[in-house]
């Protein structure tokens, strides 16, 4: 608050009442007050400088005088009924001078109500924003003016609700982003007050180039029809200066068949470039071959990826089996997840990489090696160098070439692309003619940070089908949006108080950590411990949940 009520010490430091100037007399052990020496005596009633000022209100209800005790004892002051008038109508002017400096201050619409919703309170913003004049409103019902069933600030008065950034349509042509909490004294609902954010201009942008959007999608597909569609890096969409910029270097790439380390979060399409990659260097029937380094046991790497002789062990194909390398002859070799592969592969195919031939297991004939080898990972192989769990040349031997690829959350302005594209595939696939998203649903959608990168958004979009089976797609359709649950409620955010979560301090890397560690638990807790489940819903192989459960240290 920009005013609070002090202390009873406070308020004597401020009068600096003198004792030569009041007289106080004590009369077996009462205090008496005499306003001048003629006047007659007022019994007072005796408080220490330390009491709080309720309890100096209190005082008053059965004395006109109150006396002051200091820490030894001694009289301090005295404050009468009218000095308390005095201060205490002050006190509220001061208040209100603070509260009508804040409303004056803001540019935002600001509403106040009281318990019988009357307005007490409007902005010269809420005059802008509703062309409702302030000497029109103040004193009235606020439902004399807008229609009660879409008014939150109503909502919140009867029965405490709080809203924070949610968008409101209040009129069929404004859209605005409230705040609304309710007034509480004495535990009791009094009023409540509101303040809105016209971003009316922005939603009617973000509808015309959602439906721009939608149009050229449309004429893409119909150009699509008429023309060969030979390029293989067609499959990568978005327009964002950040892909565009990846996708230029990646055809660069293929104008030679050099080593390629591909970098960038899970979901954000390293695979989709590694095939784009092949099919512009490679002939058509090249084979691509791909082997994820994360989810193949230790004890079977060596097999998988260099194949074996019959009878090379026990439980062995008796025909024997070729590997993962002799199947890319001629092609490419996509080892994704490399960052997991086991320390001891990784000695193997650095010599395979470097003498280009190599031996099955239990075979003593010499295989040549004819493949190109694109890696990908979304660990930071520096670090794991660090830690002794990625072998420093074999590092740069694949980080010839190397392509990052930037997250969703750096490149927004391609979700409107991806959700049309997504969108079509998956209503043609159910056979559910929905062709656009609602402008909130929308809304929700960019503003959401997009963890699992473009493999969530595609995921999503499925759910957002799936669920509407009236053909239309709804906001509470989102898991993560206003109408879901809170991220508070779902254990997402720490429940410790705002002051404390300030002044904790952790790297961006922990803050991320502990973001996807209360995500995983509580995926894992909604599908009973499910792994297979629980990386379907998270977006993610289950070979990438296995890594990062045992990243993060979880069960």
């Amino acid at each position: 608050m920009a005013f609070s009520l002090p202390p009873v010490k406070v308020i004597m430091k401020r009068w600096k009442p003198s004792l030569e100037d009041q007289i106080i007399e004590q009369t077996n052990g009462e205090f008496f007050y005499r306003p001048s020496k003629m006047a007659a005596a007022i019994p007072c009633k005796v408080i220490k400088e330390d009491d709080s000022f309720d309890t100096l209100i209190d005082s008053f209800n059965h004395h006109d005088a109150v006396v002051i005790l200091d820490n030894i004892g001694l009289p301090a002051g005295c404050i009468t009924a009218p000095q308390m008038v005095d201060f205490l109508y002050n006190a509220f002017k001061q208040l209100e001078a603070f509260y009508e400096a804040v409303i004056q201050t803001t540019d935002a619409s600001i509403t106040v109500i009281d318990d019988l919703a009357r307005v007490r309170t409007w902005t010269e913003g809420a005059e802008k924003l509703f062309s409702v004049k302030k000497q029109d409103i103040i004193g009235q019902h606020i439902s004399e003016f807008f229609d009660p069933n879409k008014l939150e600030i109503l909502q919140t008065l009867d029965n405490g609700k709080r809203i924070t950034g949610q968008y409101h349509r209040p009129r069929s042509d404004l859209f605005v982003l409230i705040n609304s909490n309710p007034i509480y004294y004495n535990n009791r609902i009094i009023g409540a007050v509101v303040s809105e954010t016209d971003v009316t201009n922005q939603v009617v942008l973000n509808e015309k180039l959602f439906n721009m959007s939608a149009e050229m999608h449309r004429l893409e597909q119909e150009v699509a029809k008429y023309k060969d569609s030979t390029d293989p890096f067609h499959s990568i969409k978005g327009k964002s200066a950040s892909i565009q910029r990846t996708v230029h270097l990646a055809r660069k790439v293929c104008s030679v068949k050099s080593t390629v380390l591909i970098l960038g979060e899970s979901g954000v399409g390293k695979e989709v470039f590694a095939k784009a990659i092949h099919e512009a260097s490679e002939e058509p029937k090249a084979p691509f071959i791909s082997i994820n380094c994360g989810a193949i046991p230790a004890s079977l790497f060596e097999s998988e990826l260099l194949g074996y002789e019959r009878g090379a062990f026990s439980g062995a194909d008796i025909k024997g089996k070729k590997g993962k390398i002799e199947l890319a002859k001629g092609g490419t070799l996509f080892l994704d997840e490399v960052g997991e592969m086991p320390l001891e592969m990784q000695v193997k195919l650095l010599r395979v990489l470097q003498e280009r031939k190599y031996y099955r297991v239990g075979g003593e004939k010499e295989i040549i090696a004819d493949f190109r080898v694109i890696a990908a990972t979304n660990r930071d192989l520096h670090e794991l160098m660090q830690e002794g769990r990625f072998r420093e040349d074999l590092y740069y031997r694949l980080n010839v070439v190397s392509l990052h690829i930037p997250p969703l959350r750096e490149r927004h302005e391609d979700i409107i692309e991806l959700t049309h594209f997504f969108l079509n595939d998956f209503s043609r696939r159910y056979q559910r003619p929905i062709y656009e998203f609602s402008p909130d649903v929308m809304q929700e959608l960019l503003r959401y940070h997009w963890p699992g990168n473009i493999r969530e958004l595609r995921n999503m979009t499925e759910r957002l089908v799936v669920f509407a089976t009236d053909g239309v797609i709804k906001k509470d359709y989102l898991p993560f949006s206003a109408g879901s649950l809170s991220l508070e409620n779902s254990g997402m955010i720490s429940s410790n108080t705002p002051e404390e979560r300030e002044n904790t301090i952790l790297t961006l890397q922990e803050e991320m950590d502990q973001h996807e560690k209360k995500v995983i638990e509580r995926a894992l807790k909604i599908v009973d411990g499910n792994k297979m489940e629980c990386a379907k819903h998270l977006g993610i192989t289950r070979a990438t949940l296995y890594n990062r459960l045992k990243r993060l240290g979880i069960d």
